[in-house]
């Protein structure tokens, strides 16, 4: 008999050895506390009355609390924005790393894992493990429309793991870039169900748009926007540091047996590319060969490193780009400018990261720190076109002729800093995605798609050094950290029923290099760029370019590739032809996937989605066509606010005055694109920044007397189209006081997150020739009332 129990122990051990992950999870449903963490928030167990009268005689029972599993690691997981797979020194490139190098030494490179091409995708899958469209995020939050799957409002049946590790014992925190909320529930009206710190994170400090200005941020502490600190050579990605850095010594001196987790997602190096001097100085020179040459470098550097295979080819270029050695002198000198700048970023803010890890390291907690580091949430952007832009809000506008190589030049000693806001040709990005062709917004290209990703964790993983070639997706960060954490997937969270993860744990891989790759099917899709990955196989439709902006054919007409990319890592040779049932087996796979995640309808519209009527998505201001404020409203980011652009517009404002006043009335933007009605030394006056390219200004030509005025703005829109012209008149007390002309205004955007404001510019100023900074814009007077309105 004893043999034979022997015989069955020995049986279910081998049993459980050979689980699957999900079999493995359910283990995980209680541990020894005999917790059931697949319910939460987790609940008190039930207690008897009470029957003793006087509490000197009762036993106190023991508090409930709900502590994270024993020996749970501490988690980070680091984002940077718009950095492609061939860019840093980890991975072949020329840019230094040296902290992605420092953990990828001690730990491991993953080169086969993906993101979806775009910002807020990527971060909505990374977060709940689920694909992005099966959480409503089919692309940016300021382009969504009103089909399920791309409407940017993330449902409660999907939280994201931050909430989970919360409930189940762990401190969170974000830092830096969010950009997962609806554009029409960041107002002061909320709801905020969708902000950081309703998203599972006790703390966020950063910014919540789609990139910001690092010399100037729009920053949020929790819901609330403060003022930049007032430091000499301010940078956000600093700040953003600094924050972490104090959060994490702070929780850990308070709370040093509760585990930690870190949100670190710079704004960094999405454009604009700021960055210090001394860093863009660095590499004077260094790029000088041109992009061709960087590609090759970087390419044969990859093959000796290991990060791609012996066999693996370099994509061909896209016939669009220039050849470096035809180009003149002044353009050479210019798109070498435009990558010293974005290299000088890139390493900055590696660096930031650094002093994040050290810090980690000094209270002794980076052993038993889980730290996911992911170079990129999508390739490296080609959206500053193809000769790069000063201020890459022109591009966004989808505004490409209104700079020249020389007229960028002449701006060559500010470029990086606080007077620009630039991006580097799309050459450069194509350069920092080798060894493939295409770069960031193209689902259907793993230059694209594929970024380095760096895993660490002395504790719990014993390889050190060692790349790991397993098919990953960002999807699979999620499950990867609840494992580690000893947690299972929740079954429900707060009364909601919660959907599968569609991602699989990568700690197989990095247990065992020659694992069996257990992500086997991965569908991909951004505008109408679309690709499905299965078992070595990808198809793709190549659909639209960045810098063209137009689809190449209808969905209809387009024709499909085949690759088989264990003997082509790069997409080079298309065996669409010689394998056409294969082909179809992936378009039928496709399809299957794409209605199952929500994909369709595929929609390639760019520029027309910034305007929320044509996208279809909820607008704060509705159908309204006025908008009323007083004295100390600020802070409207632009989707929360009247839209005023492509039509006439009207501004009414009652003022108090102390004589001879200064200061904003009320504005919209910064000093790259916005309007400002304001008064200079006791003149009323308003100014039209297009772009920081020309600014229009009309002033009356005498100061108001009196203590009280009510001053008028009427803009006459000359129509027939975006983007026009039109006549300015400033009224004071009813008499016109000053008139004249805007040759051009802006059609589409204005900034990702300047903000509207009453009685002071809160960022970056509209009159920049006027007002030096916020402080000097505050109004000397009071705004009583202020009415802009769009005529019918």
């Amino acid at each position: 008999m004893r043999s034979k129990v022997l015989i069955f122990l020995v049986l279910f051990g081998v049993i459980l050895s050979c689980s699957s992950p999900d079999d493995k999870q359910k283990e995980l449903t209680s541990g020894e506390d005999h917790i059931n963490r697949t319910v939460l928030p987790i609940q008190p167990p039930p207690h008897d009355p009470v029957t003793i009268m006087d509490a000197r005689d009762a036993v106190k029972p023991e508090p409930f609390k709900v502590d994270a599993p024993k020996g749970a690691p501490n988690v980070v997981v680091v984002l940077i924005d718009d950095i492609g797979f061939g860019a840093t020194s980890t991975f072949g490139g020329a840019i230094n790393t040296p902290t992605f190098d420092r953990l990828a030494e001690n730990g491991l490179r993953f080169n086969r894992f993906h993101t979806t091409a775009l910002c807020s995708p990527t971060r909505a899958s990374l977060l709940s493990g689920r694909n992005h469209h099966n959480v409503n995020v089919g692309s940016v939050m300021e382009i969504a429309t009103g089909f399920y799957g791309n409407q940017g409002i993330r449902p409660d049946n999907a939280k994201y793991f931050a909430e989970t590790l919360k409930q189940n014992g762990y401190s969170t925190a974000a830092f830096g870039k969010w950009h997962e909320t609806a554009t029409w529930e960041v107002s002061v009206s909320g709801p905020y169900d969708r902000w950081p710190t309703n998203s599972g994170f006790d703390k966020f400090y950063g910014f919540i748009g789609g990139e910001t200005n690092q010399w100037d941020p729009v920053i949020f502490d929790g819901v609330t926007k403060v003022l930049k600190k007032d430091t000499p050579d301010y940078h956000f990605t600093t700040d953003m540091t600094d924050e972490a850095i104090e959060w994490v010594k702070f929780q850990q001196a308070m709370t040093p047996d509760k585990p930690f987790m870190v949100y670190y997602a710079t704004g960094a190096t999405h454009a604009p590319h700021h960055a210090p001097k001394e860093w863009i100085e660095k590499y004077k020179g260094k790029f000088d060969s041109g992009w061709l040459k960087l590609r090759e470098d970087t390419f044969e550097r990859q093959k000796e490193m290991g990060i791609i295979p012996e066999d693996a080819q370099l994509a061909p270029m896209p016939s669009d780009i220039k050849d470096w050695e035809a180009l003149s002198s002044d353009e050479k000198r210019l798109f070498a400018l435009q990558i010293e700048t974005f290299a000088g970023f890139a390493e900055h803010t590696d660096v930031e990261v650094g002093r994040l890890v050290d810090a980690i390291e000094e209270i002794g907690e980076l052993d038993n720190t889980l730290f996911i580091y992911i170079m990129g949430d999508n390739g490296s952007s080609a959206e500053g076109g193809l000769e790069g832009t000063y201020n890459e809000l022109v591009h966004l506008n989808g505004i490409f002729d209104e700079e020249t190589v020389e007229s960028m030049l002449e701006h060559a000693d500010d470029w990086g800093g606080p007077n620009s806001f630039p991006h580097m040709s799309a050459a450069w990005a194509v350069a920092t995605d080798a060894p493939f062709k295409w770069t960031k917004q193209m689902a259907a290209d793993f230059g694209g798609t594929r970024n380095g990703m760096v895993m660490h964790w002395p504790k719990g993983i014993k390889a050190k050094g060692e790349i790991r070639s397993q098919w990953h997706h960002v999807n699979d960060v999620a499950p990867t950290v609840l494992e580690a954490a000893g947690l299972p997937l929740p079954k429900s969270i707060n009364g909601i029923e919660q959907i599968p993860m569609d991602g699989v744990s990568m700690l197989y891989a990095a247990n065992d290099k020659n694992a069996e790759d257990q992500h086997k099917v991965q569908y991909f899709e951004m505008f109408g760029n679309r690709a499905i990955y299965s078992d070595g196989w990808l198809a793709r439709v190549v659909h639209m370019v960045p810098w063209i902006g137009k689809p190449r054919a209808t969905f209809t007409e387009e024709k499909w590739e085949l690759y088989n990319i264990e003997e082509d890592f790069s997409l080079v040779n298309n065996l669409a032809e010689q394998n056409p049932e294969k082909l179809k087996e992936m378009q039928n796979l496709f399809e299957k996937e794409a209605i199952a995640n929500n994909v369709y309808p595929l929609d390639d519209r760019l520029y027309e989605r910034f305007n929320a009527a044509i996208a279809g998505r909820p607008d704060l201001m509705g159908d309204r066509k006025t908008l009323t404020l007083g004295q100390g409203m600020e802070g409207i980011l632009e989707n929360t606010f009247l839209n005023v652009k492509n039509s006439s517009k009207t501004i009414e404002a009652d003022v108090s005055l102390t004589g001879k006043d200064n200061g904003i009335i009320l504005c919209q933007g910064g000093k790259f694109g916005g309007w400002a009605l304001y008064m200079n030394n006791g003149k009323p006056a308003y100014t039209y920044n297009y772009f920081g390219l020309n600014s229009y200004t009309i002033e009356a030509p005498k100061a108001i007397s009196g203590e009280n005025a009510k001053i008028k703005l009427e803009f006459e829109y000359d129509g027939g189209g975006t983007g026009k012209g039109g006549i300015a008149k400033l009224y004071v007390d009813g008499s016109l006081a000053a008139k004249g002309r805007v040759e051009k205004t802006v059609p589409a955007v204005f900034s990702a997150d300047e903000t509207a404001d009453v009685g002071r510019d809160d960022a970056t100023q509209v009159a920049d020739k006027v007002f030096k900074n916020s402080e000097d814009s505050e109004f000397t007077g009071y705004v009583n009332k202020v009415t802009i309105s769009i005529p019918d």
